[in-house]
């Protein structure tokens, strides 16, 4: 590297703001964001409730109905009045008379629509209960006789024995689910028995991918040249945070081909461009951004990527990741997942984590908040000097050091974060694998 080059090199990040402190500057920067009716930065839509999962609700939701809206039996048998098998027992059962359909039905689960004192309707599990009756009998506690039309009843039942009530799962009016509740399928379930056909929900925040180089092709790669992969990566991240992203075709090292590439994305939510974040001669986004609207970050305490740059155009987040491709998938995860989620009006939430033993030492320096990827293996179960208490799992490092080396995170299981303040992690030590990639 010439002198110069290196002086500018170091110069640009004399100075790294701490990950914390940069997401919180970006979060800042999109406050105030939204359509004036609601707190949902990228507004809000309604959609059928089939057609809702992974979707955040933009306003509080209440039951719309009683569920059940009516009184069902709990189990299968015959709908009795309880005070008709008072005294009833396997020596003395009461007999009562089987009451049939008011209609003839080839229904199975049909059942008569009332019964009187001394009846009993034949009821299956979820069967509206006949009016007039107010218990269920199992039909293990009875016999039917034949050609007789009528039943033993060997066991007493209480009022509401075996009886579902109205609203026993949800009330009329009970709250369900606050703004900001991501859907999952069994929330879907639940709405719809509640009386929703469709859902208020935040709009998926809309990326716009933008990869950058020269050196980047599609296909197959001459010397010199490198296969473009960052905008794929990138661009299915966000689709897995519930955007809906587009990847654009490669834009070359030329400021006015950026400028363009920026101002035609400006209708999206967030414009994320990989590549040309740094301070080298060809790293010439910061100054575009800069000249278009405003550098809010450039240079992060993070350790694989921080060559990043955060800014803001005409109101719309253009977050600028490094080329080499861990960097951008570090950064990624560390800010455009984040930014997506307060465009919905909630936060991201923590990625699963599982224990493990550091099989080896992590090296890290103080002020960079370090991803170290590392690869989970069991540990024998039978080893006997092994504590009740200590993690079933290994961490092994898959490597310490090289950004670029796309296979380090694509064969690891996650990673573990080595605080900003520590100068690495020692073998031996308990540690959280954040399994990040999986998480929504």
């Amino acid at each position: 590297m010439e002198g110069a080059d290196r002086e500018r090199t170091e110069a640009g990040f004399k100075v790294r703001t701490p990950v914390d402190e940069a997401r919180r500057i970006l979060q800042e920067a999109l406050e105030g964001r939204g359509d004036g009716d609601s707190d949902v930065p990228c507004g809000t839509e309604t959609v059928d409730v089939d057609r809702a999962d992974g979707r955040v609700l933009a306003a509080p939701v209440a039951s719309a109905r009683d569920v059940p809206h009516y009184r069902r039996a709990a189990m299968d048998g015959y709908a009795v009045r309880a005070a008709d098998t008072f005294g009833a027992s396997d020596r003395s059962p009461e007999v009562l008379r089987i009451t049939e359909p008011a209609v003839s039905s080839d229904d199975e689960h049909a059942t008569a629509d009332r019964i009187e004192p001394g009846t009993a309707a034949r009821v299956h599990t979820g069967s509206a209960l006949p009016e007039g009756a107010n218990a269920v009998v199992v039909i293990e506690r009875v016999t039917e006789l034949e050609s007789a039309g009528e039943l033993e009843v060997g066991d007493a039942v209480a009022e509401g024995e075996n009886v579902a009530p109205v609203g026993e799962d949800v009330e009329e009016g009970q709250h369900l689910y606050d703004a900001g509740h991501r859907l999952r399928p069994s929330d879907l379930g639940l709405l719809r028995s509640a009386g929703y056909g469709r859902v208020a929900v935040a709009q998926q925040p809309t990326v716009g991918v933008v990869p950058t180089g020269e050196e980047l092709v599609a296909g197959d790669p001459d010397p010199g040249e490198v296969v473009e992969t960052n905008g794929l990566t990138v661009s299915r991240l966000a689709q897995r945070w519930g955007a809906r992203a587009t990847d654009r075709d490669v834009v070359t090292d030329d400021p006015e081909s950026l400028r363009v590439a920026i101002q035609r994305d400006l209708t999206k939510d967030v414009i994320v461009t990989t590549g040309g974040s740094s301070v080298g001669e060809r790293d010439l986004l910061p100054e575009v951004i800069d000249d278009l609207g405003e550098v809010l970050v450039h240079g992060v305490g993070l350790k694989p990527g921080h060559p990043v740059c955060l800014g803001i155009v005409e109101d719309t987040p253009v977050l600028a990741l490094p080329g080499y491709p861990v960097a951008c998938i570090v950064n990624a995860v560390q800010f455009l997942r984040p930014t997506l989620r307060w465009l919905e009006g909630t936060t991201a939430d923590p990625h699963p984590t599982t224990r493990a033993t550091l099989e080896r030492k992590i090296p890290s320096e103080p002020g960079s908040r370090t991803f170290a990827r590392v690869r989970l293996e069991a540990r024998d179960e039978d080893e006997g000097d092994r504590e009740r208490d200590e993690p079933e799992y290994a961490a092994i490092p898959t490597r310490a050091s090289g950004s670029g080396v796309l296979s380090s995170v694509a064969l690891a299981d996650g990673w573990v974060v080595v605080d900003d303040d520590r100068e690495g992690i020692p073998a031996g030590e308990t540690v959280a694998v954040e399994n990040w990639e999986p998480n929504m």
